[in-house]
């Protein structure tokens, strides 16, 4: 009988890992299409989570009337978010552009440091690499990233707009009350811990980017607002965002500046920043909400990275949250949500008060 049993679980789980195995697979050959759709989610999650602030903390504002304002803002947002670095990309391309002797000063120096005596400047190796014949990749890369943009907002409107048949869906689905329950329970555990990521990540991205903005300023970095912006944006990435938030502007410090003081001390502002930060506020703010190892934070950035992309990187934390809490619902899967975990109880995410931001 127990040989019986072992056989069985050793079966159990080599299908599991097989499963797991084909569904990597075909993520990743269905990247053009799955990778739009996913954003479209976490975008409608987001305006979703909005909108419930915004009943919650606007007196006089409707759950009805709450969405058409979430929409409304998240588009203003985006839109002048788009507008800030259409205006600022030009002219940081075309400083990069005039820092070229500078670099390639500091690589001869650094070239000496190592013994080479030929360092490669930066204008042989532009001729080596050609530049012109990646400009088709570029233009056909930017033509992709517009049609996304499109897919994207006409998912979420999709989305957004058949949300209120989930209740009729889940009593399809499910027949009894008890699996209807689980379900819903399940979905909400998912949305919590997604909201919750994303406003913390939000606001400690705020945080960071504000005060680098003050850093960057005070020593007089040019282009410290379009900095502040790019590091914003790349704190949504695990680790990697944290890395380039911190190392970037010193090293267009030395670029910029004849002397190095200034690099030093952005370098030692930024640090400070991120250890307080991701150290001290972030903990605080985020609890147990998500309630994933932070290997497996590492792990799931490599994996939804190498699968998708830049796409993959900034949801790897969002997508592994969901699929910790869906594993957990299944017997056969349980294990794997547990070794997701950071303490073993993969069920176990805080929530947050109903249309409220995490305390």
């Amino acid at each position: 009988m127990a040989a019986a049993v072992s056989s069985s679980a050793v079966t159990r789980n080599a299908t599991v890992l097989l499963a797991v195995i084909a569904t990597g697979a075909t993520l990743y050959w269905l990247a053009h299409i799955l990778t739009p759709l996913a954003l479209a989610m976490f975008l409608a999650v987001m305006i979703d989570g909005f909108a419930r602030v915004l009943a919650h903390r606007l007196p006089g504002v409707s759950r009805r009337a709450a969405l058409p304002l979430a929409v409304v803002l998240s588009l203003a947002i985006f839109g002048g978010s788009a507008f800030f670095i259409a205006e600022n990309a030009t002219n940081f391309g075309g400083q990069l552009v005039g820092y070229t002797p500078k670099l390639n000063s500091l690589i001869a120096q650094g070239a000496n440091m190592l013994g080479i005596h030929a360092p490669v400047s930066i204008s042989t190796l532009a001729q080596q690499l050609d530049p012109a014949k990646y400009l088709g990749i570029v233009a056909r890369g930017l033509q992709n990233f517009t049609a996304t943009a499109g897919f994207v907002l006409v998912y979420a409107a999709f989305i957004i707009a058949s949300r209120g048949n989930f209740e009729r869906k889940m009593v399809s689905l499910f027949r009894s009350r008890e699996e209807r329950q689980e379900a819903v329970a399940a979905f909400l555990r998912i949305r919590d811990g997604v909201e919750r990521y994303l406003w913390v990540q939000t606001i400690t991205g705020l945080m960071i980017a504000a005060g680098s903005w003050i850093a960057m300023t005070a020593v007089g970095l040019n282009d410290a607002a379009f900095w502040a912006f790019l590091i914003f944006i790349v704190s949504y990435i695990p680790v990697i965002g944290g890395l380039l938030g911190i190392l970037a502007p010193p090293v267009f410090a030395l670029l910029q500046f004849d002397t190095i003081w200034q690099a030093i001390v952005l370098f030692a502002v930024l640090n400070t920043i991120g250890v307080v930060v991701g150290n001290v506020i972030y903990p605080r703010m985020q609890g147990r909400s998500l309630n994933i190892d932070p290997v497996v934070v590492l792990l799931a950035l490599a994996f939804w990275g190498a699968i998708w992309g830049v796409v993959g990187a900034f949801l790897s934390t969002p997508l592994t949250v969901m699929a910790m809490v869906i594993l957990a619902q299944f017997e056969g899967t349980r294990w794997i949500a547990i070794m997701l975990s950071a303490d073993g109880a993969p069920h176990q995410l805080r929530e947050a008060k109903p249309g409220a931001p995490p305390d």
